[in-house]
């Protein structure tokens, strides 16, 4: 019988997201969808380091309790190389929750769910392997930025 590998996970970067309040677009009495536009940022890690790209955004959707995360935007690693970004994931988190982290406290990110699968772009041959691979984040939101641990699933 033929093993099934575990997934593993190596951590690769964290982001820094800069992100202006967001805009409510609105789509109806069951869905809430805005935007937040993203002004910068920056990128740490021992994989790639850099800077997020002031322009492009986020685009949430909060159907019941639960927040779909669409954000596209552009990182330029350190080598001047331009990485583009599509990150979706899913934010979860009690009314209460919610309410601290609208008024600026820092909340144990065990205290809400907040997770994102990255898709990388680039033809920069130092940085193809962000191309090849599948990535997830653990995002929070921490001091007026989205911050999120960018691991390598293996």
């Amino acid at each position: 019988m033929t093993s099934v590998p575990s997934p593993a996970l190596e951590f690769v970067f964290e982001l820094f997201i800069d992100v202006e309040e967001g805009w409510h677009i609105g789509r109806g009495p069951d869905e809430k969808l805005w935007f937040t536009p993203v002004t910068g940022g920056r990128i740490c890690g021992p994989r790639l380091s850099g800077s997020v790209v002031p322009g492009g955004g986020d685009w949430s959707t909060k159907r019941l309790d639960t927040t779909q995360v669409e954000a596209r935007y552009l990182i330029r690693a350190e080598d001047g190389s331009i990485i583009d970004i599509v990150n979706r994931g899913y934010f979860r988190a009690s009314p209460d929750v919610e309410r601290r982290l609208d008024a600026g406290e820092r909340v144990d990110e065990n205290e809400y769910y907040f997770r994102t699968a990255f898709t990388f772009r680039t033809d920069a041959p130092a940085h193809r392997w962000l191309a090849e691979s599948q990535f997830v984040g653990f995002a929070r939101d921490e001091e007026g930025q989205i911050r999120i641990r960018v691991y390598l699933l293996a």
